[in-house]
């Protein structure tokens, strides 16, 4: 079992989580559980599946979660180009988090690369 909270990846995605809350309550109202609900699901689901990974059992399920969390954060870079484009992301905003979620994309990926190398082979 390892400590999430340690981990950079699942670090920084929090931080995102927590500024995009922010982000997502200035949107019109008629979006409440429309985008602003997808965005905040979809960036909560990174660091929840990192730390749903690190209390698992093995390598491999560790890896699997860090998929899924890769999943989500493509989900994420699309809502909020949707976002953006709809007028609720200024353009002041847009690309240092469009620029975050890009980065965290590619520390999962290593991070997910780095696990896998080490499941031992049967």
């Amino acid at each position: 079992m390892r400590d999430f909270k340690k981990i950079q990846v699942w670090k920084k995605a929090h931080e995102l989580t927590l500024r995009l809350y922010k982000v997502t309550a200035t949107f019109p109202k008629e979006e409440l559980y429309g985008l602003t609900s997808q965005i905040r699901r979809a960036s909560a689901s990174i660091p929840a599946n990192i730390a749903e990974g690190c209390g698992r059992d093995t390598q491999a399920e560790l890896a699997h979660s860090i998929h899924i969390a890769s999943g989500s954060a493509s989900e994420l870079e699309y809502h909020l180009l949707l976002a953006h484009d709809l007028g609720y992301i200024d353009v002041e905003t847009y690309p240092d988090l469009e620029k975050t979620v890009i980065e965290i994309k590619r520390m999962l990926y290593g991070f997910e690369k780095t696990v896998r190398s080490n499941i031992k082979k049967v």
